[in-house]
This record gives C-alpha cells, sequence and structure tokens, in this order.
C-alpha cells in the first residue's frame, strides 16, 4: 500500500508549481484529479511538442493524473466540481488570486461545510500584500527573488536553466500538505495552506542573502564556479573540461600535494583560508592552469580520485539520458501517454511509486461525472 492511497486530491491548475506539486502526491498514491479548461485544457499542453507531440513540461509534471473537463463559468460545472470538493481531502489550486473565492472555493467559502479540507493555493506573491495581483511567471520570480543578481557571469545575468521558481513552490505546497494531513489525523481538521513562488525562491536564496548580510556586498556572478568557495567549478585540462570542489582545508592539503603536486601552494599565505582562495583566485586559477594544461582530462580525474577530491562529468542531457548511475539503480521506468509509452524516472527516494499514464485532456470526465451522479451531456 503507498502513503497516500485513498487521499483524494481536487486540483485547479495549470503550468507547473501547482502540477508539480499534486504529482508528488499521485506519486505516492493519492488519486488526484486534474480540473481542465474544456478543448484547451492546462495551456502547458501546447507549450511544446517534443515527447512524441506532447509537452515536454505536461508529461513530466501529470502523470498518474485523472482528467476532467469543467467549464467553472456555467453552473453545471460549478455544480460538479462542488460535489467533487465534497469528496476531497486537498484541494491545490494556483489560478490567479482571488478566482476561487469569485467562485465560492476559497478556504473560507469552504471551512464550514467542509472542516476536513484542507486547501492550498499557490501564487506568485502570495492571497495579500501588495503584490498579490501581479502576474508571476517563473522568469519572473527568478528577477524579483534576486537569483538573477547572482546568477551568470560577471557581464551578464542567466536564468536557471530549468523551471526553478515553480519547483521551489511546488516543492512547499507538497511539503506542507504532507505535513497537513498529519495534522488532520491528530485534530480531525483541515487548514489552508497558501505558498507563494517569491517566498519559495527567498527561502532558497537565504545563503546569498546572509551573505550580503547588514548591507555587506553581495556575492559576485560567477559563472559556472561558486561564488564564495575556491576552487570549486570547472577547469580547463588539455583536452577538456574537469569540475572539481574543494570544501575545506583537509581537501585543501590534499588537493596541491596530490594533484597540483605542489604542497608549497597549501601554506600561502595569499590560499589560507577558503575565504583567501576565494579573494585570490585569479592567482590560483593561474598557478592550476599551469598544471592541468599539461594533462589530459583522464590524467586529472585520476589524480582527483587518487586524492579523493570530489569531482564529475559535465554533462549534457544526452549525457543524463544515459547515465549509469541511474541505470545501475534501476531508477527508469515506462509511463503510458495518448502518443505511446515514455520513459520516466522513479521519483527520488521511492521504489514503488504510482506510474500511472499521463491523461488525454478530458479523458476521465464521463467516468468522474458518472461518479458524481450527474451527466456529461
Amino acid at each position: 500500500m503507498r502513503p497516500l492511497e485513498g487521499i483524494t486530491v481536487v486540483s485547479l491548475e495549470h503550468a507547473i508549481a501547482a502540477p508539480f506539486a499534486t504529482r508528488q502526491l499521485a506519486d505516492l498514491g493519492a488519486r488526484v484529479i486534474k480540473v481542465e479548461r474544456p478543448g484547451a485544457g492546462d495551456f502547458a499542453r501546447g507549450y511544446d511538442e517534443r515527447v512524441h507531440g506532447l509537452s515536454s513540461h505536461f508529461v513530466w509534471c501529470n502523470r498518474s493524473k485523472e482528467s476532467l473537463e469543467l467549464d467553472l463559468k456555467s453552473e453545471a460545472g460549478l455544480e460538479a466540481l462542488r460535489r467533487l470538493v465534497g469528496k476531497a481531502d486537498v484541494l491545490v489550486e494556483n489560478l490567479a488570486p482571488g478566482a476561487t473565492r469569485r467562485m465560492g472555493f476559497d478556504y473560507e467559502s469552504l471551512k464550514d461545510t467542509h472542516p476536513a479540507l484542507i486547501v492550498c493555493d499557490i501564487s506568485g506573491y502570495g492571497q495579500d500584500g501588495p503584490h498579490r495581483d501581479r502576474k508571476a511567471y517563473d522568469l519572473l520570480i527568478q528577477s524579483e527573488s534576486g537569483f538573477l543578481s547572482v546568477t551568470g557571469t560577471p557581464d551578464e545575468m542567466a536564468k536557471a536553466g530549468c523551471s526553478i521558481a515553480d519547483i521551489a513552490a511546488g516543492m512547499y505546497a507538497y511539503s506542507n500538505i504532507l505535513a497537513a494531513l498529519i495534522e488532520r489525523g491528530r485534530t480531525g481538521l483541515g487548514r489552508h495552506i497558501d505558498v507563494s513562488m517569491l517566498e519559495a525562491m527567498a527561502e532558497w536564496m537565504s545563503f546569498p542573502m546572509y551573505y550580503a548580510f547588514d548591507g555587506a556586498p553581495q556575492a559576485p556572478r560567477v559563472g559556472a564556479a561558486h561564488a564564495t568557495i575556491y576552487p570549486y567549478g570547472p577547469f580547463p585540462t588539455r583536452d577538456g573540461e574537469v569540475m572539481l570542489g574543494i570544501q575545506n582545508e583537509r581537501e585543501w592539503l590534499a588537493f596541491c600535494e596530490h594533484v597540483l603536486r605542489d604542497p608549497a601552494v597549501a601554506v600561502d599565505p595569499r590560499f589560507v583560508p577558503n575565504s583567501r582562495r576565494s579573494e585570490n583566485r585569479v592567482d590560483l586559477a593561474a598557478i592550476i592552469a599551469g598544471v592541468f594544461d599539461a594533462l589530459s582530462r583522464t590524467e586529472v580525474l585520476e589524480r582527483l580520485d587518487s586524492a579523493k577530491i570530489a569531482n564529475a562529468s559535465v554533462n549534457d542531457m544526452a549525457g543524463l539520458w544515459a547515465h549509469p548511475q541511474l541505470a545501475a539503480r534501476a531508477r527508469w521506468v515506462e509511463v503510458e501517454t495518448a502518443a505511446g509509452p515514455i520513459p520516466a524516472l522513479l521519483p527520488p527516494g521511492q521504489r514503488n511509486a504510482r506510474m500511472d499514464a499521463v491523461p488525454a485532456i478530458g479523458q476521465h470526465t464521463a467516468a468522474i461525472l458518472a461518479e458524481l451522479g450527474l451527466s456529461d451531456a
């Protein structure tokens, strides 16, 4: 039995943040009913056609769900949603702030008639405050949260290569819902959860915020290197790059002795402790380059491994698809879609996750409405 079997989640969701949160719940066995607009459905279905004609974002976030088409501008659609919510344990939504209140599906409207219901709102800035009504997409929150100010090169900022603000909000929604279900097991009562993308990213930005504490200069943008730890990042060799990281003084000594093979560098006052190495990284980079430029990538990796210095391959997406560790740990399974089976990764930490099909638009409408005693005519 999976942990959330018997739990029903109704989600008024689109894009990434809420669908990512509810997919985690489905992975654990919850029944997730995804309410979609008639015809078009979740607009993330149309982001691209990279997976046998289906959207890469959509297949990632929406397996193991049931798709229910409802026109929430009609009384019939609202009545179906009322009956559905009456049977639900959790209601999740990431519509525009105030939209569920206008329809009568906000927490305040539901708490008296459905006291055990957990209601989770996901938005850009939260359900109140001066920014409540601002539109919020992932890149905009990366900007608003200061993420872009510390990501990129000295000459140009860079966004994250994945929807990091949506993912952050989705994961906080997921963990808060799990906590609320545990709490409800003790009290019998549901509660309201208000997750904002800005607050999720602000939490994840706490290290650079504290680094800039009390008006101190913030960490510079340093590309793929670490802003405050050095050496930590990509370094060229004679025939390619290696990625390595030094985390402490013990590793620094081993790096100098076994990789650079120059123990004198380890006690050079320019480079002890880490804060000095970071301040004088141009000088230290020149010393490292003087060694690495004469060595092949394989030779450098052998030295790093022998010194027990952390290192990694600089993979692209093809390299990640083919990663031997994922294969060795049997992390790949197949899930069904309307376009045929596709590979999917088991969720981290799970081996018995629910890995059912990615639904077509409205695939479960007739069955769900019949279950509610309604017709889809």
